[in-house]
């Protein structure tokens, strides 16, 4: 695969060979993003985990201590009072069949879509709209909850949804280049933290076997995942 000039330049920053502490790491990330564009840095983590076992899924939400740099548009499904409240925290959509017609008319003008439980028959059908783009509200996300408001201003603060793809890897943005690595280490560790609470009871062998940081358009920096003990 070819790389332009300032991939190449910032590529040469890194040993491929070496695995990093958290600190370091995520300082020659933030060094390595050169783009004119604030360049969010995410994280890469391989677990030893078979997502096809129901047993061993990896799946949960945290808030970030610096949040994500990403304004947030959140949509909600709810009525009454817990419409009103939703509105109140920050939600730019709240509605019930109203904003179910929205969506099927291909409205998803939203990052994060939060439901009362009261709900969930309704954004049910929406399964195969909301589904493929990780929008579906979920309990273990902590977006399926009869404290709508709560959740809004959890999403607006940084809050991250974490699971496994195909391949039992779990990719999470974790901050912006601006931020600096001290935030970006913090933001990092409360997420290995939350992944390392999520060990599944029936894992035999090593949990964690690899994490790699980097910036949108920046190399990928190796981190000793050691000290995190899994």
């Amino acid at each position: 695969m070819k790389h332009g000039k300032k991939y190449n330049e910032s590529a040469k920053l890194i040993d491929r060979s070496k695995l990093y502490d958290s600190e370091e790491a995520l300082a020659l990330a933030v060094k390595s993003a050169t783009a004119k564009f604030d360049e969010t840095v995410e994280a890469h983590i391989r677990l030893g985990v078979d997502s096809r076992h129901a047993d061993q899924q990896v799946r949960g939400a945290v808030v970030l201590p610096n949040g994500t740099g990403k304004n947030v548009r959140v949509a909600v499904f709810a009525k009454g009072d817990a419409a009103d409240a939703a509105a109140a925290a920050g939600a730019e959509i709240v509605g019930a069949e109203d904003l179910l017609a929205q969506v099927q008319g291909g409205m998803l003008d939203f990052d994060v879509c939060i439901a009362s439980p009261d709900m969930m028959g309704l954004v049910g059908r929406l399964g195969k709209v909301l589904g493929p783009r990780g929008l579906m509200p979920s309990p273990k996300a902590g977006t399926v909850t009869p404290d709508v408001a709560k959740a809004v201003t959890e999403a607006k603060a940084g809050k991250i949804e974490y699971r496994l793809d195909k391949t039992n890897i779990i990719h999470c943005p974790i901050g912006k280049a601006s931020f600096g690595a001290e935030k970006l280490v913090e933001n990092f560790n409360t997420l290995m933290d939350a992944i390392v609470k999520a060990r599944p009871a029936a894992l035999k062998g090593q949990y964690i076997k690899s994490c790699v940081v980097a910036t949108t358009m920046g190399p990928g920096v190796r981190i000793n995942s050691a000290k995190y003990g899994a």
